[in-house]
């Protein structure tokens, strides 16, 4: 205010009173102008003082408003800081949980306790369970494979039960025979195997079942078995021979002192002290003797049967056979079962076994113990039951197939591997009750194409689809494939004869189908 009130004065000065410029002045003029200086002079100092006195007071005020200020955003400064601090730890305070968190979950996720597995199972259990049911649900109102189950006249047949008392049957009598042989120099019958298609559970018979059994036999003391694989001019059958082997027993002989060693001991002695061996009463030269070895089972069937139970309510008839043990049991409600014993020699630890059955040969010699796939056949079918849906229309399927070779050149064993080709190439899901015609076209198809080709691979020799579960000799799996229709790539009028027969069991199956009989 005083800087502006000094400015105003000066310019007043100079507008109101200008310098005369060129002219002279006078005495009393000149004095007036000094008098006017001093007066301006002295105001100029005074308002000097008072712009310095109040220039000094307004700085002295700003310095303390301004250390206020100053003071002030020092603290907020700091409180800023600290405000910065503060939300620095929450962050990283925040950011530690979510990593505890993050590690936690994840390591409750690679190692689950027990109650989660229990719910995570059960919930699944459970969703799975909904999912059939909503299946089912679905395919019941269009299910083709429930019409047709409705609709075909299938076989009445009680397999389960049969089979198990045959199989309890044939297991007294082999007690039985293990008793009567402990101490013989005859071949010991192990534990039977149920084999074939009753065991199997897809018979195509109503009446008249044969219930096949395999009976495997160990060699007796002092005794080995040796399997010689035939020529190769008699595939594509493979066939053995058993070579009956004497192995020392003179060290068993000092420890059990209960038999002579065939080996050791002078003829003579073993003649007169000892029952003859093996290769004297079941073998022809050094082989086992497949007809020889029926005959004696008939034997033992007759001499056990009167010391079974069920002897007091049944009635047993052993019916003829030349290579395995044939016989029926009538019930008191006339009701019969027949049952088959077969013979083998098991290779190795395997489930392959040479056998005592016939063969489509027209002559077989009785040394040949043809290689049976029977028990690896048993056990396939069972794992494939184990696998496959509850649904599972895989034995119907051949059952249907079976009944309709009728009268043909056809045999149940080519539509059976047939099957387990497909078994082990269209996943078990696929043979649902609902995929039933899918299956059987897919059945058939197959068959043309091997006609056609005139080639159908063995299953288990060559086949690297078997699975694991079947025990195999080990280079079964690497052998060259055997073909069963051999016999149709040789003979053209087979192949065509077989050809003509196809559209035959096309057409009955169609018409299975179509009336259900």
């Amino acid at each position: 205010m005083a800087a502006t009130k000094f400015l105003a004065l000066v310019a007043q000065t100079i507008i109101q009173h200008p310098q005369m410029v060129g002219d002279e002045l006078d005495e009393a003029t000149h004095e007036r102008m000094q008098q006017r200086a001093e007066q301006l002079s002295q105001e100029m100092t005074r308002l000097l003082q008072e712009l310095e006195q109040r220039s000094q007071e307004q700085m002295l005020q700003e310095l303390e408003q301004r250390s206020q200020e100053q003071s002030g955003l020092a603290w907020g400064a700091l409180l800023f800081a600290a405000l910065q601090q503060w939300q620095l730890w929450a962050i990283a305070g925040v950011l530690v949980l979510l990593c505890g968190l993050c590690w936690w979950l994840r390591k409750r996720s690679h190692e689950p306790d027990s109650s989660s597995e229990e719910e995570s199972s059960s919930s699944d259990r459970e969703q799975v369970e909904e999912e059939e049911e909503e299946e089912e649900d679905n395919d019941d109102a269009n299910d083709l494979g429930r019409f047709f189950e409705e609709h075909i006249q299938w076989p009445v047949q009680n397999l389960a039960t049969e089979c198990q008392a045959v199989k309890e049957l044939l297991g007294n009598f082999i007690l039985v025979f293990q008793q009567l042989l402990s101490n013989s120099f005859f071949p010991l019958p192990q534990p039977p195997i149920g084999v074939g298609s009753a065991f199997e559970g897809w018979s195509p018979r109503e009446k008249d079942i044969v219930y096949r059994l395999l009976v495997p036999l160990k060699p007796p003391r002092g005794h080995a078995f040796h399997l010689e694989l035939g020529t190769a001019g008699e595939m594509p059958a493979r066939n053995f021979c058993v070579r009956v082997e004497l192995v020392c027993t003179c060290m068993s002989e000092r420890l059990a002192g209960e038999m002579l060693c065939f080996l050791h001991h002078p003829e003579e002695e073993l003649r007169r002290n000892q029952d003859p061996s093996l290769l004297r009463t079941l073998c022809t030269s050094s082989y086992l003797d497949v007809q020889k070895t029926a005959r004696w089972f008939h034997q033992l069937v007759k001499a056990a049967w009167v010391v079974l139970p069920q002897s007091s309510t049944c009635c047993l008839t052993v019916l003829p056979s030349s290579r395995s043990c044939k016989y029926q049991v009538t019930k008191s409600n006339n009701k019969s079962l027949i049952t088959e014993m077969i013979f083998g020699v098991q290779q190795g630890n395997s489930h392959i076994f040479v056998s005592s059955q016939t063969t489509e040969a027209i002559f077989t010699p009785s040394t040949m113990w043809p290689e049976t796939y029977a028990v690896a056949e048993a056990n396939f079918f069972s794992h494939m039951a184990r696998q496959a849906p509850h649904d599972s229309f895989h034995l119907k399927c051949l059952q249907l197939c079976a009944r309709i070779l009728v009268g043909t050149s056809f045999s149940t064993y080519t539509v059976k591997t047939v099957v387990m080709h497909l078994l082990t190439t269209i996943p078990l899901s696929g043979w649902r009750r609902k995929h039933l015609l899918l299956r059987l076209q897919d059945i058939m198809r197959y068959l043309r194409c091997c006609l056609e080709e005139k080639r159908l691979d063995h299953f288990f020799l060559g086949n690297e689809r078997v699975p694991e579960e079947i025990s195999l000799p080990p280079d079964f799996r690497t052998l060259e494939p055997l073909n069963l229709f051999q016999c149709l790539a040789q003979d053209p009028a087979a192949h065509a004869e077989a050809l003509r027969e196809f559209v035959e069991l096309r057409d009955r199956l169609t018409r299975l189908l179509i009336y259900g009989r």
